[in-house]
């Protein structure tokens, strides 16, 4: 039955291409728009991105695991955007406008339909490097640790656009969103003066995380991290507040799956974006 289950999973991996990645070579996911501030009514192009530094590139996602895109504004504004998605486009996956000043997310949430199977090595290797100590853990209670590893994933991403010139203090920026794991600031980080300090909560299910390791890259210069912390028993973590740039914070948790599930563990990427390209 193993060998059944593990021969079903490389032919699901080698369908993503994830069989023999190195860990971090894709975990790394967000939107990108081609401008974080723009005016009213004036487009501007999104890509969904995977992957840092010399292995960044375009993401293949189809667009039938897309569950939502979509952007929430202010007084409450929500506008589905999956309709306006051309996946693999000749440069990005579509543009968006929006129409009134004020502070946006966009949210993008996926499926848990992806699969991943890695030898024990690069599994392991990829467990320390991301900071899911429990799964280790696991795996060496229950003599997994010289296994290989699989695990299906889903992957959420929120980002921050700034239309027109003044911040908005009753945006949903800080406010959670309703993703299985998500990355909410405690301040918005467009606001003025800016923050010295950019705090953040983590919460899994709706509840905070503690113990997961988050991580604030700066994209243009992506090959490592600037910046980790671990949440501590509220899921919060502190970073220093970008005031140029383009950044990304991210965090990734996993759990053991059912026993009746085809993989080891079942596990969420998150990413919260912003940065201050097109900023007046």
């Amino acid at each position: 039955m193993r060998c059944c289950r593990s021969l079903l999973l490389a032919l699901a991996a080698l369908a993503t291409g994830v069989v023999g990645a190195r860990p971090g070579e894709a975990h790394d996911f967000w939107v990108q728009p081609g401008d974080y501030w723009v005016a009213p009514q004036v487009a501007t192009s999104v890509t969904l991105l995977v992957g840092h530094g010399p292995l960044r590139q375009r993401s293949p996602i189809p667009v039938r695991r897309i569950m939502r895109f979509e952007a929430v504004g202010p007084h409450g504004m929500r506008k589905d955007l999956r309709p306006s998605l051309q996946l693999r486009g000749p440069r990005d996956e579509g543009t968006v406008a929006f129409p009134e000043p004020g502070t946006y997310l966009l949210v993008l949430q996926t499926d848990a339909r992806a699969y991943s199977l890695l030898p024990a090595i690069r599994f392991n290797d990829y467990l320390r490097v991301e900071g899911l100590t429990p799964a280790l853990l696991f795996r060496q209670r229950t003599n997994r640790a010289n296994a290989e590893g699989s695990e299906a994933y889903s992957r959420q991403a929120k980002t921050i656009i700034q239309v027109g010139a003044e911040t908005d203090p009753a945006a949903p920026v800080t406010r959670p969103l309703g993703l299985p794991l998500e990355i909410v600031p405690d301040v918005d980080p467009y606001a003025e003066p800016c923050p010295k300090k950019l705090p953040v909560h983590v919460l899994y299910h709706g509840r905070p995380l503690a113990g997961a390791l988050v991580k604030l890259t700066n994209l243009e210069h992506d090959a490592n991290p600037i910046e980790t912390h671990v949440t501590d028993e509220t899921g919060r973590a502190v970073f220093n507040a970008p005031q140029r740039g383009n950044w990304l914070i991210n965090v990734i948790w996993t759990e053991v799956a059912p026993a009746s599930s085809d993989v080891d563990f079942q596990t969420t990427f998150s990413s919260l974006s912003f940065g201050f390209s097109g900023h007046p």
